[in-house]
């Protein structure tokens, strides 16, 4: 046990036996192992959809898993390109390196290379930003848990100040880091210092698992429930075969979000996610039930469901592999609005769904879901920013509010100085967009919140920024409809001076359909879209969204208004603030002080 155990596991771990992370670790580069007999069997389905129709879709050939010919008929573009090629061999076959050396005016030219630029890169992480940054992509990491070291900031500080205005970072809802600026013939020593200082971009984009989410607070919360790390740690490796790249699950249908639930709090947001481990006991052993199916897309949001599943902590990577292997094989490839796991569970139904993730396990069983949910229902989600005493007596957290999450090279330099200097040299991303440093001695804290970049960074931001979310915006993002970083500060900064509140509201903002800034999840959201003002012209505006909640009363939020134009929407928050969520106007107030 001792490799996985020294650096991740906290005492609230105990759960994770010494038999288990070994187990655990044998499975990361390998097919699950069989696991023991359970004590309750699921028993067979006793619904039914045609035997065609659960025939497995992909087969694998040379390595790479491909789509067979039968069920190429209405396939939407994405799959086409992937069958031309696959985009892992951009990566196993080192085809980056050839593409890195070829002029842009070279790659675009053929339909092929210009795939390769737009699409398949994807895979690695790269996201060419041809409307807004021509020639320059976004690089998507993976960050298990969003715990990185100070190291790793450091160089990605290093990658983007070489692009001057055109670099920057952001962190992201799924508790990542994504930077900018990047251009092609830089990617190939990029990915090089990448490895060398432990992370990876690989399987970060288009049909791939993204990076999977844990509590941000996992190891040193004192009432978490289990320490999430060991097993998004182990997830993300397994799914990328520690970083080699694992062509198993890299033609699914769609992307596909996982996270492990570790506090009470729900930070990791469980019913967005299409797999959600919750702890659970079982006859006095620890483990997950399962949810399965949360996603957020243009025509259609779904909240998770149950899967009627539970399984032991040793075999949360056997019903990963069980459950992406299902989704892989038998998931739907035409519009691409209609290929997230969930519409594959409404098309065979949860029973069948279930019979077909039995099938995938090693023995061929999973037992039913526990009634000994670990999670408390009424919990009052706590808040991370600020100060607040770790599990480890005598050390503290400190949160810090990164206003709608965007960094600059020198502040990422900036926190890793803080880390080293103040912490553990650890830093943990939110996602929420924020960043936390733990492990701080008490006799330390003085001095870390007298730093300058606390100015800036706070601890103890504005009540109503502290719940701030946006998306890149169009600034960056070629299908943003609006710009959305600078305004949701604007627009919360106006607010603030027309109304207080005394509890903050969380405001997600996103630029466009597919709810990159999740504005379902918010207390208010605005999804960018084109409209008319008062006068019939056409200007940039968004769709409100009301009532979204988080934690244990966990559910989507509803569309309030439609189509407010951007220079409307002060007045409009201000009035839904007042109206729901108890705020008074500051004329009023100042009435009331005299």
């Amino acid at each position: 046990m001792a490799s996985l155990s020294v650096p991740f596991l906290s005492q609230a771990s105990a759960h994770l036996s010494t038999s288990t992370s070994l187990r655990l670790k044998t499975r990361i580069s390998a097919t699950p192992a069989s696991t023991p007999t359970p004590t309750t069997v699921a028993p067979p389905s006793t619904a039914s959809v045609d035997a065609s129709r659960v025939e497995p879709r992909v087969e694998e050939r040379d390595g790479y898993w491909v789509l067979k010919e039968k069920f190429r008929e209405g396939i939407n573009p994405q799959e086409k390109v992937k069958i031309e090629k696959d985009p892992m061999k951009l990566f196993i076959e080192d085809g980056i390196n050839e593409l890195a050396g070829m002029s842009f005016e070279e790659i675009d030219k053929p339909k092929h290379t210009k795939d390769d630029i737009d699409v398949r890169l994807k895979w690695l992480g790269l996201f060419h930003r041809r409307k807004h940054q021509y020639g320059r992509f976004m690089m998507r990491l993976k960050l298990p848990n969003g715990v990185t070291s100070s190291a790793q900031t450091r160089y990605l500080a290093s990658v983007i100040r070489q692009y001057g205005e055109e670099g920057c970072a952001d962190v992201t809802t799924r508790q990542n880091w994504q930077i900018r600026g990047v251009v092609l013939p830089d990617v190939p020593e990029i990915l090089k210092g990448l490895s060398e200082v432990g992370l990876t971009s690989l399987q970060s984009g288009m049909d791939n698992v993204r990076n999977p989410v844990g509590n941000p607070i996992a190891g040193i919360d004192p009432h978490e429930i289990v320490d999430t790390r060991p097993y998004t740690n182990l997830l993300s490796q397994f799914i990328t075969a520690n970083s080699r790249g694992n062509t198993a699950f890299t033609n699914l249908p769609r992307k596909w979000n996982v996270c492990v639930i570790g506090s009470h709090d729900l930070y990791e947001h469980p019913h967005i996610n299409d797999l959600a481990y919750m702890p659970a006991t079982k006859n006095g052993r620890f483990g997950f039930n399962l949810l399965v199916g949360g996603f957020f897309s243009p025509k259609r949001c779904a909240e998770a469901i149950p899967l009627d599943a539970w399984v032991p902590a040793d075999d949360v990577l056997p019903v990963c592999q069980a459950v992406l292997e299902a989704y892989r094989d038998l998931g739907y490839r035409g519009n691409r609005q209609k290929t997230r796991m969930m519409w594959l569970i409404d098309e065979l139904g949860i029973e069948v769904f279930r019979a077909e993730v039995v099938k995938r396990m090693p023995q061929q069983e999973l037992e039913r879901g526990s009634s000994e949910d670990l999670v408390q229902k009424q919990w009052e989600r706590r808040d991370y920013l600020g100060v607040h005493p770790q599990k480890q007596e005598g050390f503290s957290f400190v949160g810090l509010h990164i206003p709608v999450g965007r960094v600059q090279a020198d502040d990422m330099d900036e926190l890793a100085r803080l880390a080293d200097e103040y912490g553990s040299g650890e830093l943990r991303l939110t996602v929420e967009q924020n960043i936390i440093i733990p492990n701080v001695e008490n006799s330390r804290l003085e001095a870390l919140l007298k730093e300058p970049l606390l100015d800036r960074f706070s601890p103890e931001p504005p009540i109503l920024m502290k719940g701030l979310v946006a998306c890149t915006g169009n600034q960056f993002c070629g299908q943003a409809i609006i710009e959305t970083k600078a305004r949701a500060m604007k627009v919360t900064e106006e607010v603030g001076r027309l109304v207080s509140v005394s509890q903050p509201v969380r405001m997600h903002w996103t630029g466009c359909p597919n709810s990159c800034g999740q504005v379902q999840v918010a207390d208010i959201g605005f999804m960018g879209c084109m409209t008319r003002d008062e006068n019939g012209k056409i200007c940039e505006g968004a769709d409100v969204f009301l009532g979204g909640k988080i934690g244990s009363d966990s559910h989507l939020g509803d569309i309030y208004k439609k189509g407010v134009p951007c220079k409307n929407l002060v007045p409009l928050v201000a009035e839904i603030l007042v109206n729901n969520f108890g705020g008074v106007r500051r004329e009023r107030e100042e009435e009331a002080d005299d």
